[in-house]
Formats: C-alpha cells, sequence, structure tokens
C-alpha cells in the first residue's frame, strides 16, 4: 500500500462504471462489493453529523436504506444510536456488512437483503428512515431533470410511499442528496404524504442538500414547497467532489440548458 493512501482508498479497485446506468443494475453492485469494502458517497459522517444531532434521538428506531459497503451505521451506533435496522439490495454487501460489524462487536445492528422499492416492514414501524445518495441512483438515467421519464417516476414514488407507510406518525424522513429541490419538490410534495419539508446544505465549495420531511406535520394551505432552513450560495468546485460523485452533477449542469 501506498503510504500517502488511506485504508479505504487502497482497498478500491474501480473508479467507477462506463456509463451511469449500470447504477441501476444489481449486477454491478454485486461485482463492485466483492471487492470494495468501503466507499462514502457524499461526504463522511462528520459532514453532517451536526444535522443528524438535531433529529435522531439515542433512543430512536432507525432505518437505512441502501447501507451498501458505507459506516453510516457504524458512526451513529458509536453515538448511542444502537437500534439500528439497514437494508441493501446486494447479497454480497449485506454479508460483508455483517462480517464488519461482528468483526467490531457492533452485535445489535441488524442487516438484511431488501429492496427500497418495496420494504417488507410493517407499518408505522420506524422512527427515522434515513439514505444517503441510494434516492440520487434512481435518477441517473432519468433524462431530462425538469420531465424525468415516467418510468423513474415510478420508481421514485414507490420508494417514498414505502417510507412514509413505514414511519411512525411522527417520524422523520432524512435524506442526503445531490437531487436540488425544484427537482424533489413534486415528488416530496405529492397529495398522498402528510409531512412537511425542510433542507439545509453541508460541505465546503460543493454543497449538498441534507432534507428533513417530518411526517404529520404537513400544512396544507402553506406548506407548498421545500422550505429553505440554511441555503448558503452554491459554488461548483470539482476538488470538493469524491471520486463518482461528479456523476451525480447532470441535473445542476443542465439547469441553465433546460430553463
Amino acid at each position: 500500500m501506498d503510504e500517502t493512501e488511506t485504508p479505504s482508498e487502497a482497498k478500491r479497485t474501480t473508479v467507477g462504471p462506463a456509463s451511469v446506468s449500470e447504477y441501476l443494475d444489481p449486477n454491478y453492485w454485486n461485482d463492485r462489493f466483492t471487492s470494495e469494502d468501503h466507499y462514502e458517497w457524499l461526504k463522511d459522517y462528520s459532514h453532517f453529523r451536526h444535522l443528524i444531532h438535531q433529529h435522531v434521538k439515542p433512543s430512536s428506531h432507525v432505518l437505512e436504506l441502501g447501507c451498501g459497503n458505507s459506516q453510516l451505521s457504524d458512526e451513529l451506533y458509536k453515538e448511542g444510536i444502537t437500534k439500528l435496522t439497514c437494508i441493501d439490495l446486494s447479497s454480497v454487501a449485506v454479508d460483508k456488512k455483517k462480517k464488519q460489524l461482528l468483526s467490531k462487536g457492533f452485535t445489535d445492528i441488524k442487516v438484511m437483503e431488501g429492496d427500497m422499492l418495496n420494504l417488507s416492514f410493517p407499518d408505522e414501524t420506524f422512527d427515522v428512515v434515513i439514505e444517503k445518495g441510494t434516492m440520487d441512483v434512481l435518477f441517473v438515467d432519468s433524462g431530462d431533470p425538469w420531465n424525468p421519464k415516467p418510468e423513474t417516476i415510478k420508481k421514485a414514488m414507490a420508494m417514498l410511499q414505502g417510507v412514509h407507510r413505514v414511519l411512525k406518525p411522527d417520524g422523520i424522513f432524512i435524506s442526503i442528496a445531490f437531487g436540488q429541490p425544484h427537482f424533489r419538490r413534486p415528488l416530496f410534495n405529492a397529495p398522498e404524504f402528510s409531512w412537511s419539508i425542510e433542507h439545509t446544505t453541508f460541505g465546503d465549495g460543493f454543497h449538498y442538500f441534507f432534507y428533513i420531511l417530518k411526517k404529520g406535520c404537513r400544512l396544507l394551505d402553506t406548506d407548498v414547497g421545500v422550505k429553505k432552513v440554511d441555503q448558503p450560495s452554491l459554488d461548483l468546485f470539482q476538488d470538493e467532489l469524491d471520486n463518482e460523485d461528479y456523476l451525480f452533477r447532470t441535473n445542476i449542469d443542465e439547469l441553465d440548458d433546460d430553463r
């Protein structure tokens, strides 16, 4: 290993797929997770820890969607948030995650195969559902960001409907994403959802979006958009993007062209 490499960097054997459409292929993820032990999308926990603490309690039952080989659940557990369930569509990711957690003694975390588009949990099971970059994957081949393909909308709505269903009446959905508010607003504000919507940002130079959707708090007459909690200026510095993150810049790059 090169002395300048971190352990996670040394274990990576791929930079990314030949095309973004491969992110929608389960076989791609199984192959990737076979050789990759750890990778963080949208920065690691330290960059948004302060935001998590505002909305997640140690007593919260938390579901993480698309855990992959992220260490988000590990970080939450170390801070006393131990009632964790992680799902991923990849059996390879699930098996490796279980072994990694066992080696650390984090035996309370549940890890299982699961499809975020068809959640198998009973209604009102979780206090918090969280995803980091997982929903963004649904949009990598969506076409015009202002008018996504019908199949993309169908998948995104299936995900959100499942999340809304498994959240407790006062539960919170946290979505950490590249997707900008003007593209996510039509989905989040669908009439079947009872959540209020806020967002803030984190990151230096390039800002990632941190959405907070609180079930049962929607004000139907006034909650017509995504409330800005904090909105620094959005500067696009390539150096701030982590490895493959640039692949999800499509929506931002097309803003000026498509308006």
